[in-house]
């Protein structure tokens, strides 16, 4: 079991020991740090925080056990229950709270929860802000209020209405051209959130729905990472049920992934991509994703005539790259879209509504949309560190053994050749060398990924 403590929140296995887990003290301890660090981010008047929580089974506990430290800290509460991710980064700015917590683990599975931070924005906390948090949790020298002053849940309600509207209401969403396509979808969306909020979604746009693991109860039907290997069951419904194409979201519903009308992944790389594509064709503007995606959202931005850039890993700094380039689009190959003209922040019902009018407007199939864009393909793997290895030098000398070749070093090492890349990042959680490759061929990413692990390989024997 596992409790791991990050600049982006809190996030363990329930149940089991005090900082081994993620147990009620821990869940305390770092809601009152939250409120501690709010108090001194905001220092007049009376501060009001948004929390929302996935569908898993321990999230009512976890979020009640928040609520009622906030309230003690004498923090106002909007509770909007069970809500996605983008959902409570919207209602943070929609009820003018000063922050918000989702309770969710993402695409972990159901043992897992988590707490993750919002600023007045309704986006994800920077390292400086959440270090100090880390810091204020570990002191433990919380100051609570006096009965006087103790916080109130000021409203208990649902922002689904809200959002959707807001994501009809968006430029280049065009509802009225889903609604004469005339589209039959299968949704599955791993019985969590997505199971109301997406059919909901759909209904709007005039979209006749299939409901796959829909019940939003936390008990989830497969791995919820929306990855192939975990989506055989929709892949086979949505050619049963003869549909256009299947909707997959994970637990909270800031990943996208399409299924092929004949039951073939779109490639959760790609909802990026097509997203990218459509709203280019109708906005010039700058995009940016994170080293480890694919690159054909380069290609497909410099079709467009627009400026491209990568950021280092992590919805934060994919964030902070856009405001810095004003970028249109952007985002994550794990299927998360970040449309700025909505928030900034993963949105799995913005992704939706935008690639279903891009669907519409091109009058095509998903296979046919698909093979319009560039092919590539990725692969995966990891190196697994000893201990005394010196994994900094490890990198700077793979650095310099490919300085001819388009190194960038701003989150790890990315080699960039001509028709292919690798990223090599150390993780933070596990003793291993995270190892992404792409290239036009599955043979060729693996070739690129066994050259540069056996050039690690090489490097680690001669230290």
């Amino acid at each position: 079991m596992t409790l791991i403590k990050s600049i982006s929140g809190i996030r363990g296995t329930i149940g089991g020991g005090v900082s081994e887990n993620l147990t009620p003290i821990d869940i305390v301890k770092f809601a009152a740090a939250y409120a501690d660090w709010l108090r001194g981010a905001v220092p007049t008047g009376r501060l009001k925080v948004v929390v929302g929580r996935d569908a898993r089974p321990s999230g009512e506990m976890v979020a009640g056990l928040i609520v009622s430290t906030l309230l003690g800290c004498g923090v106002d509460v909007v509770d909007i229950g069970l809500a996605s991710t983008p959902t409570t980064e919207l209602a943070v700015t929609g009820y003018g709270a000063q922050g918000g917590i989702i309770v969710t683990a993402s695409h972990n599975p159901k043992q897992w929860n988590a707490l993750k931070l919002l600023n007045a924005r309704g986006e994800f906390l920077n390292d400086t802000e959440g270090k100090k948090i880390l810091a204020l949790a570990e002191a433990e020298a919380f100051d609570f209020a006096p009965v006087d002053d103790l916080g109130a849940v000021v409203e208990r309600t649902n922002y689904d209405e809200e959002h959707i509207r807001a994501v009809l209401e968006l430029p280049f969403v065009d509802a009225e051209a889903i609604r004469q396509a005339k589209f039959k979808v299968v949704v599955d969306a791993v019985n969590s959130v997505g199971g109301v909020v997406i059919p909901q979604l759909l209904a709007a746009l005039g979209v006749e729905t299939v409901c796959l693991n829909c019940i939003p109860d936390g008990q989830f039907a497969h791995n919820p990472e929306p990855l192939a290997e975990n989506l055989t069951e929709i892949a086979a419904r949505v050619v049963q049920e003869k549909t256009d194409l299947g909707i997959v979201v994970d637990p909270d519903v800031d990943r996208l992934a399409l299924i092929n009308e004949d039951g073939t992944m779109f490639g959760e790389e790609y909802t990026l991509v097509a997203v990218a594509d459509y709203v280019l064709s109708q906005q010039s503007g700058a995009t940016v994703s994170n080293l480890s995606s694919t690159r054909a959202l380069r290609d497909i931005a410099r079709t467009h005539g627009v400026a491209y850039a990568a950021s280092a890993v992590g919805e934060v700094n994919v964030v902070a790259k856009m405001k810095e380039t004003g970028a249109v689009i952007g985002g994550e190959g794990n299927g998360g879209v970040i449309y700025p003209a909505s928030h900034y922040g993963r949105d799995a019902l913005v992704g939706v509504a935008l690639f279903l009018t891009l669907l519409a407007k091109s009058g095509k199939t998903m296979t046919a949309l698909r093979a319009g864009y560039p092919p590539y393909f990725m692969s995966k793997n990891k190196v697994q560190l000893t201990p005394g290895m010196d994994v900094d030098g490890i990198l700077s000398a793979v650095k310099q053994r490919y300085a001819a070749e388009e190194v960038t070093d701003i989150d790890g090492v990315k080699i960039d050749f001509a028709d292919g890349w690798v990223h090599l990042r150390k993780s933070n959680t596990e003793p291993i060398i995270r190892l992404y490759s792409e290239g036009t061929t599955p043979a060729e990413a693996d070739r690129l990924a066994q050259e540069v692990m056996g050039e690690i390989k090489r490097i680690s024997s001669q230290k």
